[in-house]
């Protein structure tokens, strides 16, 4: 679902197949699937070419839903089970930008801080430990600067500098108990989450909370092959079980971390005259690898630290609460604003940022339930809970409560039960949407595609509308529909969110016809699996070499269907 999707969960294979095999079986849709854009067409046209996609044979076995409303008229242009539930994929993670939108707003910023128990002296040297409180800021990550591992941490280090901090006499604790409840969000399965895309959520987070591995062949055949990791910190242990094999051998590497473990097991070989091969591991306990990054990084600048690197969760503050208006706090950054973290978990599908979104969420609602400003204070509020939501400063430092035997709501529950309040206000029907999670991981989120294209209209003529388009993949230009539907009517024309799992293919968001009609629409195809698809893949030259569409295929060819679609709907009889 993001980043460097090559992963295979527990075995990743680097596999090569014939280059003509997927050029085949990657081609657009039929040219009977799409529609002369120099004739005038009616819906009811669309609607019957619509309904002969879906009703192939191919597709007896699987489940489409389908819902398709004009945002100019209101009317519905097509649907197809829109009332019946679906399983979203990523999807979901319309639902969770919106409410995050909505609540926190599109300039909310996080904060991560310094502390410590003592002041530095004179010289420069703090004699103690130095704490990294974090608040869920994702950010910090190589891909956003430059490739440099260590980059997205200098303005931290350079806020502890100018401090005046030359050295420390104590060990760096990575605290990440600003959120409570599990690293993982509810339904996420044990065999996700050694990939990238399955990392555990944090409140401190560095390099998505993943380190890469690079394996590359040695100088003989039938050596280890040589292994790095970015960023190059001691972290991880591997076990290094590759080999050398000769030129021209097909490269086939696996990585498996087993679960809640930081040992990394690297087998297979890797060919002398091989490019390498590479893989991003997801880590257990992200804030102690910030720690240990951010310790390598002060060494990087100049500080010298005495001590370790290790980290605090929540479960240790229940029993050792922290009072950070106690604590000395020796320098602070903020995160880009919630607009950019947005567009950078939409466009590429990022699950763990649409997960802290939620939880950032549901920590607003708990500062809220705290302390709730008088009525009428929040400048163009909408009242009730959201109001409260806008005027409360999450990232304000608080003292945890006393622990007690009745256990709080998790962070993410609570970010749910705003959800449940926000699709209430958009009109959603109860029980349209069963999420478990923020990210749609989770095989047990279910939404039915009414429901979707409702809160797509919403959002359409939201006061941050315009930041909630901007932040969704643009087909054929970027995110995760940079290469989809290229040289068709939806190119650079689609914004919308996809979704893939096992058996399940997504993709909700705008179109602009060409008829300049604008619309909203839900494509939800589950349980499908192409055997021919299959064979094709396995063995290029079954099936003669005829195209064998992807279900990806299969679903932009609804999307370019709209974007060519020269007609109109007749105005809603209520507008």
């Amino acid at each position: 679902m993001y980043r460097r999707i090559a992963i295979s969960i527990l075995a990743l294979h680097a596999v090569t197949y014939s280059s003509a095999a997927l050029s085949s079986a990657q081609q657009r849709p039929a040219d009977s699937q799409r529609a002369p854009i120099n004739e005038t067409q009616t819906v009811e046209s669309l609607r019957s070419r619509l309904a002969a996609h879906l009703n192939q044979p191919r597709f007896d076995p699987a489940s489409w839903g389908v819902k398709i409303v004009s945002l100019d008229t209101g009317k519905t242009v097509f649907e197809h089970n829109p009332q019946k539930y679906f399983s979203p994929a990523s999807n979901a993670k319309l639902y969770t930008g919106a409410l995050a939108l909505d609540r926190l707003g599109p300039d909310f910023r996080v904060r991560t801080s310094l502390y410590s128990t003592v002041k530095p002296d004179s010289a420069g040297t703090l004699r103690g430990d130095l704490l990294v409180y974090g608040r869920g800021d994702p950010l910090m990550t190589a891909r956003l600067h430059d490739g440099d591992y260590f980059k997205p941490l200098d303005p931290l280090a350079s806020a502890l500098i100018n401090s005046g901090i030359k050295r420390i006499q104590g060990d760096v604790i990575g605290d990440d108990s600003y959120f409570t409840g599990p690293p993982f969000g509810a339904g996420w399965e044990w065999d996700d989450l050694q990939a990238d895309y399955g990392a555990e959520v944090s409140a401190l987070t560095v390099e998505d909370n993943c380190i890469d591995v690079f394996v590359k062949p040695a100088e003989r055949v039938g050596m280890p092959g040589v292994i790095t990791t970015g960023p190059e910190v001691p972290y991880l242990t591997i076990m290094n079980r590759t080999q050398t094999s000769a030129k021209g051998t097909e490269t086939r590497v696996t990585v498996y971390r087993p679960v809640g473990e930081n040992t990394v097991y690297v087998s297979g070989r890797i060919p002398i005259d091989g490019s390498g091969f590479y893989s991003s591991v997801a880590v257990h306990k992200p804030a102690a690898l910030f720690a240990t990054v951010f310790k390598e990084a002060l060494s990087r600048r100049g500080i010298t630290v005495t001590g370790r690197a290790r980290s605090f969760d929540w479960k240790y503050r229940e029993v050792s609460p922290i009072d950070l208006s106690k604590l000395f706090e020796l320098g602070a950054i903020d995160s880009a604003p919630l607009k950019d973290i947005l567009r950078e978990t939409l466009k590429p599908s990022q699950n763990m940022y649409a997960q802290v979104l939620l939880l950032h969420v549901g920590k607003a609602a708990e500062a809220a339930s705290k302390t709730s400003p008088p009525a009428g204070s929040a400048s163009g509020s909408t009242g009730g809970r959201q109001s409260r939501l806008r005027n409360k400063d999450p990232n304000a430092p608080q003292a945890r409560k006393d622990s007690s035997f009745d256990a709080p709501p998790s962070t993410e529950q609570l970010g749910l039960d705003e959800m449940t309040d926000f699709l209430t206000e958009v009109g959603v029907k109860v029980g349209d949407v069963l999420l478990e999670e923020g990210s749609g991981l989770s095989r047990k989120d279910v939404i039915t595609p009414n429901a979707t294209v409702a809160l797509l209209s919403y959002m359409s003529k939201h006061r941050w509308a315009e930041v909630y388009r901007s932040a969704l993949p643009i087909a054929g230009i970027d995110g995760t529909l940079e290469k989809r539907m290229k040289g068709t009517p939806a190119e650079g024309n689609v914004r919308a969110k996809t979704g893939t799992l096992r058996y399940v293919y997504t993709l909700s968001g705008y179109v602009t016809t060409a008829g300049g009609e604008r619309m909203a629409f839900s494509i939800m195809l589950n349980n499908y699996f192409n055997v021919e698809r299959s064979a094709a893949l396995r063995d290029p030259s079954s099936g003669g070499g005829r195209p064998v569409p992807a279900p990806r295929d299969d679903i932009d060819a609804i999307a370019i269907m709209l974007a060519g679609f020269t007609g109109r709907t007749e105005p809603s009889n209520n507008r």
